[in-house]
C-alpha cells in the first residue's frame, strides 16, 4: 500500500475513533478527558486525510518518506490513545488541568506519561520531514 493511502486509512480509523470515542465522555473515569480524546482522534484523523492529500506535494528519499509515515502515524495514534487511557485511567500527572484530582495508579501515569512524551517528540520530528519534503518540491506549489 502507498504512503498516501495509508495516510487515507489511517486517518479515517482514527476519525472513527474519536467519533467513537465521543460517545464514551460521560463514562469514563474523567469526562473532561475523554472530551480531549474525541478531539484528539478527529483532529488527528483529519491531519492524516490532509497529508495524504498533498503527499504527491512532497519529495522525500524513499527512507525519510517511510520515517515521516511511521512518526506521524504512531504519534496520532498514541495521542488519541494516550488521552483515552487518561479518561479511562483518571490520570493527572502531566495533565493537571483536565485532571485535577487523578485516582490512578503510578504505574498508570507512568503509562500516559510515556505516551504523550513520545508522541511529541514523534509529531516534531514527523512535522520537520513533513516541511523538508514540501520545500524540496519544485513543482510550483
Amino acid at each position: 500500500m502507498s504512503h498516501q493511502k495509508s495516510f487515507f486509512v489511517l486517518g479515517s480509523i482514527l476519525f472513527l475513533l474519536g467519533l467513537l470515542t465521543g460517545l464514551a465522555t460521560g463514562i469514563l473515569a474523567n469526562p473532561r478527558m475523554a472530551l480531549s480524546a474525541h478531539l484528539q482522534g478527529l483532529t488527528n484523523g483529519i491531519f492524516l486525510l490532509v497529508v495524504g492529500a498533498t503527499w504527491r506535494h512532497i519529495e522525500l528519499t524513499n527512507r525519510l518518506a517511510a520515517a515521516t509515515f511511521w512518526l506521524l502515524a504512531y504519534g496520532t495514534i498514541v495521542n488519541w490513545l494516550s488521552t483515552t487511557l487518561a479518561a479511562l485511567w483518571n490520570t493527572g500527572a502531566l495533565t493537571p488541568i483536565h485532571g485535577p484530582q487523578p485516582t490512578a495508579t503510578e504505574w498508570q501515569e507512568s503509562v500516559v506519561t510515556f505516551g504523550l512524551v513520545s508522541l511529541t517528540i514523534a509529531m516534531i520530528a514527523g512535522t520537520v520531514f513533513l516541511l523538508v519534503g514540501y520545500a524540496r518540491k519544485s513543482d510550483g506549489m
